[in-house]
């Protein structure tokens, strides 16, 4: 229990502070989570499943339209260019839906043989590699569907639109965002006390900065803290 204290000139008190790290800087929550490496591998898996079952909704749905093609009566009608792009559109369809399905063999080789953080990133690679072929296939499939309807020129003109906007959903926000992520986490953290920067543990990764993670005392400002011990006025 703090004792209380007097100032014999201004006849103000003071309660010296009794929480026991006084005068160093509180220790910030460590953030992230608190992970081995088997259970770090099991999250990443259940994640990667979830998006390989969105991504092969549409794989499969695409190819299998691309397979039934070929048997419409319009098909004969079709000139040697707009045959051999859709040869190559179903040749990126099946290796899109060869890649996107990959882990699941992956899984079933490797299973119970205590490699999933190597089947995670073999994986994770399987997948990018799928999707950038699903993109591909998606962009063939519609220049050779517009070729028919619109006219080449205009079909080439969408479909190159239509790329960059994959390009730029797929890939250009994403390494935009992560590059913001990363300039933020350079940036030495601030007290939030004092304002002033405080120095990373290399351990922890928590700050331990030199302040004494207390505002100074001001004009008009107490120099007790909320939650601090009750204090007493001696008569003078």
């Amino acid at each position: 229990m703090a004792t209380p204290e007097t100032r014999p000139d201004s006849g103000s008190y003071h309660a010296p502070d009794s929480s026991p790290n006084n005068g160093a800087h509180r220790p910030r929550p460590r953030t992230g989570r608190r992970e081995s490496p088997e259970e770090r591998a099991d999250r990443r898996w259940g994640d990667l499943l979830q998006e390989v079952r969105v991504a092969q909704t549409g794989s499969q749905v695409l190819f299998g339209f691309l397979l039934s093609v070929v048997f419409m009566p319009r098909f004969a009608e079709l000139g040697g260019f707009d045959r051999g792009l859709y040869v190559v559109t179903v040749v990126l369809g099946a290796l899109a839906t060869g890649a996107l399905t990959a882990p699941v063999a992956y899984h079933r080789i490797l299973a119970g043989r205590r490699l999933k953080p190597q089947l995670v990133d073999a994986a994770a690679r399987l997948v990018g590699g799928g999707l950038a072929l699903l993109a591909l296939t998606i962009g063939s499939a519609l220049l050779l569907l517009l070729r028919v309807a619109a006219g080449p020129v205009m079909a080439g003109w969408i479909a190159g639109a239509v790329m960059l906007w994959f390009v730029a959903c797929w890939l250009a926000l994403p390494v935009q965002h992560l590059r913001r992520h990363n300039g933020h986490c350079t940036r030495p953290p601030t007290d939030p006390d004092l304002g002033e920067p405080t120095e990373i543990d290399a351990g922890t990764g928590t700050g331990t900065g030199t302040g004494t993670g207390r505002k100074p005392p001001g004009p008009g400002r107490p120099s007790w803290r909320f939650g601090d011990a009750p204090r007493e006025r001696r008569a003078p």
